[in-house]
């Protein structure tokens, strides 16, 4: 007899398909890693299972929901993350100068400090390497909550050597009045320049600590998948090292999108032929839990920037800004990809950069690749029923819809631009399947969280504060919002005949929550264990 394990007397999440009334089970049987039976507990076949010896857990009534697949994060910087200087919470430059200076004091010995989640906010836009050049000798680099932006210190400049650089296609270094660099650096330069040179500081050994600290802080709040957003060779051949140092066995489930970063047309064309390279190499059929699925573009920035395309310009300061990406540059890259069967993710944060993202999978993607667009935070009418029509996966990130971290919004767009905001509903409605993902470490990963401010349009981050739900009437309910963080995830990525769901013959990764399935009772929720392939890989 093979190995089974009988879960009972608990909920089990049995709603494959949208819809606002949940179907709940009370057994799951599991055998060789997969889901051999769902259903009553006075079934029949319980008694088999007992009879034969399976491993009894019961569940006292805890809700039991498919493996949280974070639809849209970027998987070693999630674990790089855990080891930086997190300013988020700080109202002003004080506050950033303290956490900073406490933490170079408390570590003397590492050769850099790596902090994250400044907003510009926090520094009344300013982000000048002189403002933190006296806090340590080491240099310094600061994240924005986005990653769109890296503030640096003159240290860090240095070590880059960014000030003999020219900016590159999609980016800005920011200067003084004499031309030298003076700490910002923005957009394509975090690609091309930043990201690039810690990589390559960086130990192999370190990068596969990193990559374990995030597996284990996926697992600890539900995690058993993800959908990485922007790889690269170095990502890559860490992930490849630390599976190899693993026995060959990762215990989360990677796919991958390939990020194809602004040069020119033969540049942009040759990183596509590599990422077609890797997908024949690792694809559902060759490494189904590791595999590279297509390509990301990132067509424009974020509207706390103002660098988000708009179709009319911000409302605070007049400005228009351009995508990061014309449509004679995306198109070629797009067609390509959809020439091999890859799946397109393009980055589109505001409405001209969601505009420009249809137009190019309407042009050149055929119907069942499931191409996808990333953010959607501000939309037309018009191009949010586009979605559907066209078969375009929203990929949604409702952590980003937290009102506490909005309230500059109304000033950058104005209250009509504003009702516009995160449409999710009005996807849905036109057919769109939506995908939730985390977009961390720009954001929270906690996945149950995320489906609070999905289904509340309330703040997660401060419940307190008083903050109005942002555009309430786009707001999904909580099947919905469970059923895109799972099944609408997995499906994203053609791993939904595997993934997804708690259905028979489907891989056995699951979390165990003490909760009530109800919206407003999400914040008090706690998570128990987290299974993946039939095995427990963590418990609280």
């Amino acid at each position: 007899m093979a190995s089974q394990i009988l879960l009972t007397n608990g909920h089990f999440y049995g709603a494959a398909s949208s819809g606002s009334t949940p179907e709940f089970h009370s057994a799951l049987a599991i055998q060789d890693g997969k889901i051999h039976f769902i259903g009553d507990s006075a079934a029949p076949e319980i008694k088999a299972y007992q009879d034969s010896g399976a491993q009894i857990q019961d569940l006292s009534k805890q809700y039991v929901l498919p493996g949280f697949i974070d639809g849209h994060m970027h998987f070693l910087m999630l674990g790089q993350s855990l080891d930086k200087v997190d300013l988020d919470g700080c109202s002003n430059l004080s506050d950033i100068r303290d956490r900073i200076s406490t933490f170079a004091k408390a570590n003397t010995k590492k050769k850099r400090i790596l902090c994250k989640g400044w907003m510009h906010s926090m520094t009344s836009g300013e982000a000048k390497a002189s403002m933190i050049d006296d806090l340590d000798e080491r240099p310094i680099f600061v994240d924005s909550k986005d990653l769109h932006s890296t503030w640096c210190n003159s240290a860090a400049l240095k070590e880059m050597g960014v000030e003999g650089m020219q900016d590159p296609a999609g980016g800005t270094i920011e200067r003084d009045e004499q031309g030298h660099a003076s700490g910002l650096l923005s957009e394509a330069c975090v690609l091309l320049i930043v990201w690039p040179h810690l990589a390559n500081v960086s130990t192999m050994e370190e990068k596969i600590r990193f990559l374990k600290a995030a597996i284990e802080a996926y697992h600890a709040v539900g995690y058993t998948g993800c959908i990485d957003m922007a790889m690269d060779g170095n990502a890559w051949e860490a992930i490849l090292a630390l599976k190899e140092a693993s026995g060959g066995k990762i215990p989360m489930r990677i796919a991958a999108h390939w990020l194809i970063t602004p040069s020119d047309e033969a540049g942009r064309l040759a990183q596509v032929e590599r990422a077609i390279q890797l997908n024949q190499e690792y694809n559902n059929t060759t490494s189904p839990d590791l595999r590279v699925v297509g390509v990301k573009v990132i067509c424009d920035g974020v509207i706390d920037a103002c660098t988000a395309a708009l179709l009319e310009p911000y409302t605070s300061n007049a400005v228009s800004t351009d995508p990061i990406w014309s449509a004679e540059m995306l198109g070629p890259v797009v067609k390509r990809a959809c020439e091999a069967d890859l799946q397109c993710a393009l980055h589109a944060i505001g409405d001209a950069a969601v505009h420009l993202a249809i137009n190019a999978l309407e042009a050149h993607g055929s119907p069942g690749q499931r191409h996808r667009i990333e953010h959607l935070e501000l939309t037309s009418p018009e191009d949010a029923a586009r979605l559907g029509k066209l078969g375009i996966t929203a990929s949604i990130q409702p952590v980003h819809a937290d009102p506490a971290i909005l309230r500059a919004w109304r000033t950058l767009l104005g209250p009509e631009r504003l009702k516009r905001a995160f449409a999710y509903k009005d996807f849905a409605h036109h057919g769109a399947v939506l995908a939730i993902g985390s977009d961390s470490p720009t954001a929270p990963h906690a996945p149950i969280k995320n489906l609070y401010v999905a289904s509340t349009r309330k703040s997660a981050r401060q419940p307190d504060a008083g903050d109005a739900p942002v555009n309430e009437n786009f707001r999904i309910g909580l099947c919905d919002a469970v059923t895109a963080a799972t099944r609408g995830s997995a499906w994203s990525c053609f791993a939904d005949t595997r993934i997804g769901t708690l259905e028979v013959g489907k891989e056995a990764d699951f979390c165990v929550v003490d909760m009530r399935f109800e919206e407003g009772a999400l914040l008090d929720a706690e998570l128990k264990e987290t299974w993946v392939g039939g095995k427990r890989v963590y418990m609280a």
